[in-house]
């Protein structure tokens, strides 16, 4: 009896013509315990690890028989193991096969004959090995392998059999996802531990190169002391020196006059003595006159008997209790305070910043003061995450600190400030947040005058108009920046007052009206802002305009616009126009204007920005919203935005508001 052993599409697997079965008829279906064929599965294929054949309970299927060591080629093992032996018991043609044992095999092996496989590790009975006591076969079996899983033995599962991945012995495809994110968290965690090892590394040479660094630092801090030390020890020893010779030498000069003078009265004494041996009164009295007339003149006589210096040398010693104290408490730079900023001596004016800042404890070791600042839309403590970045001030001497000529292009500004000494930095104090309320505006571009080219907050006159199509088209694409002042990168939050287009929709200023508005609107409170225009233009206007504006009109010359006109076209004339009415001023021309607008109390004032000198000033009453307008032919100008009401503008107001001008003198 030969068999025939095919591969399937999902394993190798082996088949064995039964009695009445057609001959070499391929079958793709695996043998029971004891050679009898398994009936075919519902699906066409084996059953998957844990399903069942047709309902029934998964149990284990064996693998094909193999040949016998020696055995020829497609030989068979008969029944015990032995060549020309049965693999299968005898069977009865239309009986059902034996069911398969619900256990596991042993691993695949030869074995002596008459003995039986080894037990598995899970059973302890030898009645429930396949081929031993209590099998259904009539003599024990005897699986061998070829020591490839799924290749007709050394299956390894206890529920693999002879066809597909999972009978073949391969594992499933939820065992190798499991084992790709097994080996992914394991690459992962080894990539890390790698870097944090490399970390490590890098830090202990940090620690090494760090305390070098620190060891030569000292030193040298030693040595500069030493060095002073050493100097002032000289300096000290050498007054010292001096001292000594000075008095030395006046000592002995006056030790030199005594030890004279008494040589000289050593003399007059002996003189005298002989004298008063005379025996000769004449001889006698010539002798005691000339005695007289020499103790007289004696130096012992005119010798000051007490001492030129002193041997006393007490104001030259030294006590260095003190400084032996203080070179005891020499120890490491500590870490300085944290600052705690005061708020009542903050101010806010003039676009300018001031800060002030004070010391937990007075720390006579800060060197200097660290600022740090940026802006914001958002009130209240300041937020983690900013779309500003910090801008820095170093090297501030004292506690206080001003930020001079700022842009206020938002609403608020966060500040914190730190202490730091020649060695490190402290901590940064708890950032504050003030309020920096400016007139922050843009140029409406997209309304302008065609021969308008506006760029930011600057505009000049163009008299081709060659940038008409490149706006019309960012404006059809929505991609202009022009188009939508809302998304200015000044403003994080869209003001409510903002519009993007400034004259309600309609069409752009033509003909000779080269105007072109702001696009945030003035309804109340008092704003100021300031532009820079240049001196050889033909024509140049500013001031303020409601926004039903015509595009054919121009500034000054309706009464929905206030204006101040420089005209140096033909004839020289600077003049405030409003109502096609206009009033010649009677000043030097700057090269720079401020404005001023109190839209409550309907006050439009003009300055020179560069000494506040009142120029003109509007009364009247605004109706309607007004914008900033500008106008300007054969030439440019440049507008300073985000700007607060100058402390000295508010001031001229309040002098001025009796003598000021208004619109009804205004011929």
């Amino acid at each position: 009896m030969g068999d025939t052993v095919l591969s399937g599409g999902d394993g190798a697997s082996s088949g064995a013509r039964g009695p009445g079965s057609a001959p070499s008829q391929p079958r793709r279906q695996g043998r029971a315990p004891g050679g009898h064929a398994r009936p075919e599965p519902r699906a066409g294929r084996g059953p998957r690890h844990g399903q069942s054949w047709g309902g029934r309970a998964p149990c284990w299927q064996p693998p094909p028989p193999c040949p016998m060591p020696g055995a020829p080629s497609g030989a068979l093992p008969r029944a015990g193991g032995f060549p020309g032996g049965e693999l299968r018991p005898p069977h009865t043609p239309g009986a059902a096969p034996p069911r398969a044992p619900s256990v596991s095999p042993p691993r695949w092996g030869w074995n002596p004959p008459g003995v039986p496989a080894p037990l598995p590790p899970w059973t302890t009975s030898p009645s429930m090995q396949w081929g031993g006591p209590g099998a259904r076969t009539t003599s024990p079996v005897v699986p061998c392998g070829r020591g490839r899983p799924g290749r007709g033995g050394g299956s390894r599962s206890p529920f693999v059999g002879g066809g597909g991945a999972e009978r073949r012995g391969r594992p499933g495809m939820g065992e190798q996802e499991s084992i790709r994110k097994i080996i992914t968290t394991l690459a992962v965690k080894n990539e890390e531990i790698q870097n944090f090892i490399y970390s490590l590394k890098q830090m202990m040479q940090n620690v090494q190169d760090n305390s070098t660094r620190a060891q030569e630092d000292l030193d040298a801090e030693f040595q500069s002391l030493f060095a002073l030390l050493d100097e002032l020890k000289e300096e000290m020893v050498t007054k010292i020196k001096q001292e000594r010779a000075q008095r030395t030498y006046e000592l002995q000069a006056q030790l030199a006059a005594c030890t004279k003078a008494l040589e000289s009265s050593e003399e007059l004494l002996e003189a005298a003595n002989q004298t008063l041996g005379m025996a000769n009164d004449h001889e006698f009295h010539q002798a005691a006159k000339q005695i007289k007339d020499s103790v007289t003149m004696a130096p012992a006589f005119r010798l000051s008997l007490k001492a030129k210096a002193s041997d006393n040398m007490s104001h030259l010693m030294v006590d260095f209790a003190q400084e032996r104290r203080i070179l005891q408490a020499i120890a490491f730079l500590p870490v300085p305070g944290t600052p705690e900023i005061d708020l009542a001596e903050s101010l806010v004016a003039d676009n300018c910043v001031t800060l002030s800042w004070r010391m937990p404890e007075e720390d006579t070791k800060i060197d200097h003061y660290v600022l740090e600042y940026r802006r914001t839309n958002f009130e209240g403590p300041p937020r983690a995450k900013e779309d500003q970045p910090w801008m820095v001030v170093e090297g501030i001497r004292s506690t206080e600190y001003t930020l001079p000529r700022m842009k206020f292009d938002m609403r608020y500004m966060n500040f914190r400030v730190r202490a730091c000494n020649k060695a490190v930095a402290g901590e940064f104090s708890e950032p504050v947040t003030l309020e920096t309320r400016a007139f922050t505006f843009r140029l409406d571009a997209s309304t302008c005058h065609q021969n308008l080219r506006v760029e930011e907050l600057s505009v000049e006159w163009d008299a081709t108009g060659g940038k008409l199509q490149d706006v019309k088209a960012r404006e059809k694409d929505g991609k202009g920046r022009t188009a939508s002042p809302a998304n200015s990168p000044a403003r994080a939050v869209q003001s409510p007052k903002r519009t993007s287009l400034g004259r309600g929709g309609r069409d752009r200023f033509t003909a000779e009206s080269y105007t072109v508005l702001g696009d945030t609107l003035i309804d109340g409170d008092d704003h100021y802002w300031e532009v820079q225009f240049d001196r050889d233009s033909k024509a140049f206007g500013v001031g303020v305009a409601y926004r039903s504006l015509g595009k054919f009109d121009q500034l000054g010359k309706t009464s929905a616009s206030w204006c101040l006109h420089l005209n140096n076209w033909l004839q020289v004339s600077f003049s405030a126009k409003h109502a096609n009415k206009a009033k010649v001023l009677d000043v030097p021309v700057p090269d720079c204007i401020g404005v001023h607008c109190n839209f409550p109390e309907g006050i439009l004032s003009f300055y020179n920005a560069r000494t506040k000198q009142l120029l003109h000033t509007f009364r009247t009453k605004f109706t309607q919203p007004v914008l900033p307008a500008f106008t300007v032919w054969c030439g440019s100008f440049q507008v300073s935005s985000g700007l607060q009401v100058p402390s000295a503008v508010r001031c001229l107001q309040k002098r001025s508001s009796t003598a000021s001008s208004s619109n009804a003198s205004l011929p």
